[in-house]
């Protein structure tokens, strides 16, 4: 039975948690309808946001944009990566002039991924706290500015000391709040928290939250963009095999776990990467309301 001061305390914390859904750009009609009918499910639970991701070097600029415009003209509130590797300074300008004429206040901020064949002398701003000066230069307080933050480490990172130096120096150009990586370890969130809280970083720190579906594609993905999936996890997944029904069951136990252990531990809200799917992420949500 729950206790009268459980319920208090559970109560506060809904009531705090901020909640937001990431969606990335599809390169179909089909895929374009079916993601509009997510955003239409996910709408209901009041998320603060949903941010729609930007390829590398601005591949998918325009599917950016529209995805973006129709989530507004839903009434939700959209945030548009924008990254600045590939980008002139002068596109960089005209995306921001539109939107804000599109009424778009937030912006997550990244460096972005390179282009095959490219480099970074080939940029005009190079690093993701040039691209936050840049922003506030041109806009100044009109948007909120999201950056990355990275628990484990920046995959091309050299060392975990300079990657939490860069993360401080997003922050120092004008950073409002930050969204991490996706992670399956409590302590690495709490761990990079308490670092960066030590270097004099006051801002909200989000974790971001993948849910777990597939075991070989997230083995695939957490490879190239360093998340670690904890041995224990890794071996039960493997363990299912192809029994995908009891890795969405035993995925969507470990991750409610977490983040319950997350917010319990002071986390400001989640930010769930659904892959353009609803069910995932609601399951997790659902579990924590």
């Amino acid at each position: 039975m729950t206790s009268p001061f459980q319920r208090s305390e559970h109560s506060a914390r809904k009531k705090m948690t901020t909640l937001s859904f990431e969606f990335f750009p599809t390169k179909t009609d089909e895929g374009t309808d079916n993601l509009l009918k997510v955003r239409d499910e996910l709408a209901p639970f009041n998320p603060e946001f949903f941010s729609v991701t930007y390829g590398a070097g601005g591949s998918t600029r325009d599917r950016t944009f529209a995805i973006v415009k129709a989530i507004q003209e839903r009434g939700i509130a959209a945030a548009p990566h924008l990254s600045c590797v590939g980008d002139s300074k002068a596109d960089l300008r005209d995306l921001l002039t539109r939107y804000k004429e599109l009424g778009i206040n937030r912006i997550v901020t990244l460096r972005g991924d390179l282009p095959s064949g490219s480099g970074l002398a080939s940029s005009e701003l190079r690093y993701a706290n040039e691209l936050v000066e840049f922003i506030r230069a041109e806009t100044g307080d009109h948007f909120t500015l999201e950056v990355a933050a990275y628990p484990e480490m920046h995959p091309q990172a050299t060392s975990f000391e300079k990657d939490l130096q860069n993360f401080v120096r997003k922050v120092k150009a004008g950073a409002d709040s930050a969204i991490t990586q996706y992670f399956f370890n409590a302590d690495s969130y709490f761990h990079f928290v308490d670092r960066v809280r030590a270097m004099g970083v006051d801002i909200p720190i989000i974790p971001g939250i993948m849910p777990i579906t597939n075991y070989s594609k997230l083995a695939r993905f957490s490879d190239s963009c360093g998340a670690e999936i904890p041995r224990w996890i890794r071996k039960q997944l493997e363990a299912y095999g192809d029994d995908s029904d009891s890795i969405v069951k035993f995925g969507e136990e470990v991750v409610t776990d977490m983040c319950r252990r997350l917010l319990d531990g002071g986390a400001p809200g989640l930010h769930f990467y659904t892959l353009n799917q609803s069910k995932p992420s609601l399951a997790v949500w659902k579990n924590l309301i």
